[in-house]
């Protein structure tokens, strides 16, 4: 059996038996993250607060770099800096004292179970309370109506009284999502947020998202977190989106569809679905999936 401790290890001025107990913030970058959603939120906290690092993850041996190669700077006529990848455990305080942590960097290519081990074994050594994750997912909804999130977790009570969106379905694998089931096998607890991203804005910076799981994040833990700059850059976002759309008719008209369709659900008549359209019948679960899977495979494709 894999020993956990060997693909991590913590800074030399480290005493983990010293470190205080809190949740976990989870942000692995590779996977689908519509608006930008996770990395907004973590950029977010480490500008924010005095980020420390406590351990660090062996990336040479759970990375393939020929299938992202990292950045190296060159100078004229020498290579000045490299930009290495690095999988980092930062300890954070919120703004009333309590510890929490931010685990943050490349999802690894290889070695998942591994590093699963290794991040349990961190849980426990640290008495971690939560562990908690959010990303983006592209929705069809309008921007102008409030941003809804699906809710996923290890035992239901994490949940409260949030609503499914999705039944069963079948969806491409994560290290996050690995993570938080092996987790709960475990008996651990841990959650996550799917924040639901506008699909016209999948693709851009959409700090409303990361502002929604900011805010879902602090529900979930207690954290008082800072939030200022985050709130300031939504309302920049906001007016900037407002001004794009503005100068285009199509996407104009577009998003004023899914205003209607949203504020129809929102009544509860006519239809029972975001999803469905003025004449569509209910999508089934199984049709819900296969679009989103179909949708991450180009997300796949585009990362490989």
């Amino acid at each position: 059996m894999t020993d956990p401790t060997e693909l991590y290890r913590f800074e030399v001025d480290i005493d983990p038996s010293r470190l205080t107990p809190g949740p976990m913030i989870v942000g692995f970058d590779g996977f689908i993250d519509a608006g930008g959603t996770q990395r907004i939120l973590v950029d977010h906290l480490l500008a924010a607060g005095e980020a420390r690092v406590v351990a660090s993850f062996d990336v040479d041996s759970l990375l393939d770099y020929r299938g992202r190669r990292p950045v190296i700077v060159f100078e004229a006529t020498r290579y000045g800096s490299y930009d290495d990848p690095a999988l980092l455990l930062y300890q954070l305080t919120d703004r009333e004292g309590q510890a929490y942590y931010l685990l943050t960097g490349p999802e690894p290519d290889y070695r998942w179970e591994a590093v699963v081990l290794a991040v349990t074994d961190l849980v426990r050594r640290l008495g971690i309370t939560l562990v908690v994750q959010a990303h983006g997912i592209p929705m069809a909804v309008p921007h102008t109506r409030p941003i809804g999130m699906t809710a996923h977790a290890t035992d239901e009570r994490l949940i409260g009284e949030r609503k499914p969106v999705f039944g069963t379905v079948q969806v491409p694998g994560s290290l996050g999502s690995l993570l938080e089931l092996r987790l709960g096998e475990a008996g651990l607890d841990a959650m996550g947020f799917a924040i639901h991203v506008p699909h016209y804005l999948a693709g851009s910076a959409f700090h409303d998202g990361a502002l929604t799981a900011l805010n879902a994040v602090v529900d979930a833990t207690g954290l008082n977190l800072p939030n200022d700059a985050l709130v300031q850059a939504a309302g920049e976002n906001r007016l900037e989106i407002e001004r794009e759309i503005g100068e285009n008719a199509e996407v104009a008209e577009a998003v004023h569809g899914l205003e209607r369709q949203y504020d129809v659900h929102l009544r509860g008549i006519e239809r029972p679905s975001l999803l469905a359209g003025e004449d569509d019948k209910l999508p089934s679960a199984d049709e819900l999936g296969a679009e989103f899977e179909d949708f991450l495979r180009t997300v796949d494709d585009g990362d490989s």
